[in-house]
């Protein structure tokens, strides 16, 4: 049944499998907006982590949000899956991670013609069509997400506008509505939040310590910025309440902590409100640049020359140490790429995100239901 779909060959169902990470599946928004405006009549599915589905609710990219039931959990598990896939009938799937388990779970469930990038031959000959990547890219794929995801979109049709590549997120009525929820316990509220937007610190990396700036120096920075008037805020994904525990136990002010407690829907819904971001190379701070929320970041062991795209409100803050970009996830020395970044530095980085704005803290980027707060 598969077999070269013709170009400009209409398709009634395509099935996109999304990234496995956070940040990742915000930089695939461009190549989901272009595929959007070249299928319009199509129903788009995206295929994603649980955990990351709230991330694309409200943008208007896709038409569902799958959860990908199969990952990890042996063979019974993704038959149950693919059979899934194959009731559906997808004429098209876009394999966006470039792992043989995308490229097979599609093949498994007969979609019709499927799309990918491929670096080894097992992966290649799961997929109908191979695109292929521009040889400067490297193994390390050192090209923005944005435009690797971008490059598939157009393998099947899709026009490429001229202009840098731009993240889209929207966020929902229940999404505020959850952040609300988070908020009241903690005595404050969207309104507060109108009133005064609160400068957000996110210490964690899902990827690994090697990508975190210490602790100790999130909890000075916040003291700092607290003495602009804003509240300080200090979030977490789960399994990070630790970490932020100690940055908002070293802090001499108050921070109002949110660890484990927002789902990406709500946490959107936070930095959407936002002043300013502070944050290591994570998901957070593509969620920020979604919004156009300035940001400090940090990079350690990761190289910017990844993500280069919509770096507009950014401040990067990094060091020229020859062991950088080593892309560990626990530095086997002395963690210097990160440690020697002082908080004098960042207070700077972040005197300059915030002058760089001309207008007032951004409101949030809604859809067309979200009227709370």
């Amino acid at each position: 049944m598969g077999g070269r779909r013709r170009r400009g060959e209409a398709v009634r169902r395509i099935l996109v499998r999304c990234p496995n990470h956070a940040g990742d599946v915000v930089m695939a928004t461009p190549g989901l907006a272009a595929l959007r405006e070249a299928h319009p009549q199509a129903e788009i599915v995206a295929h994603l982590p649980a955990p990351l589905i709230p991330l694309l609710e409200g943008a208007g990219l896709v038409d569902a949000l799958w959860a990908i039931e199969s990952r990890g959990r042996g063979l019974v598990a993704l038959r149950r899956e693919a059979a899934r896939i194959a009731a559906h009938r997808f004429e098209l799937g876009i394999a966006i991670p470039e792992s043989i388990s995308s490229a097979l779970l599609m093949r498994l469930g007969r979609v019709a013609h499927v799309v990918g990038f491929a670096r080894d031959p097992l992966r290649a000959a799961l997929l109908h069509e191979r695109v292929r990547a521009d040889a400067g890219w490297g193994r390390r794929r050192f090209v923005s997400r944005e435009r690797f995801v971008l490059r598939l979109a157009e393998a099947t049709g899709a026009g490429i506008a001229a202009g840098p590549p731009r993240l889209r997120l929207g966020t929902t009525a229940a999404e505020a509505a959850r952040l609300e929820a988070a908020l009241g316990p903690l005595g404050s509220s969207l309104a507060a939040l109108a009133q005064s937007p609160p400068i957000v610190l996110a210490p964690g990396a899902g990827f690994g310590e090697a990508k975190q700036w210490p602790a100790e120096s999130f909890a000075a920075l916040g003291d700092r910025l607290a003495e602009r008037g804003a509240p300080i805020f200090v979030v977490g994904a789960p399994g990070e309440e630790a970490l932020v525990a100690s940055v908002a136990r070293a802090m001499r002010v108050r921070a109002f902590v949110l660890a484990g407690t927002l789902d990406l829907g709500a946490l959107k819904s936070l930095l959407s409100r936002a002043r300013l971001l502070v944050a290591n190379d994570a998901g957070a701070r593509h969620v920020a640049a979604a919004f156009e929320v300035p940001s400090v970041v940090f990079f350690g062991p990761t190289s910017v020359a990844k993500t280069p795209d919509n770096l507009d409100q950014v401040e990067i803050l990094e060091t020229d140490h020859a062991c950088r970009p080593c892309y560990r996830r626990r530095c086997p020395i002395d963690h210097r790429c990160l440690r020697s970044l002082s908080v004098d530095q960042a207070e700077q980085a972040a005197a300059r995100a915030i002058a760089r704005l001309d207008r007032p803290a951004p409101a949030p980027r809604a859809s067309a239901g979200d009227t709370a707060g």
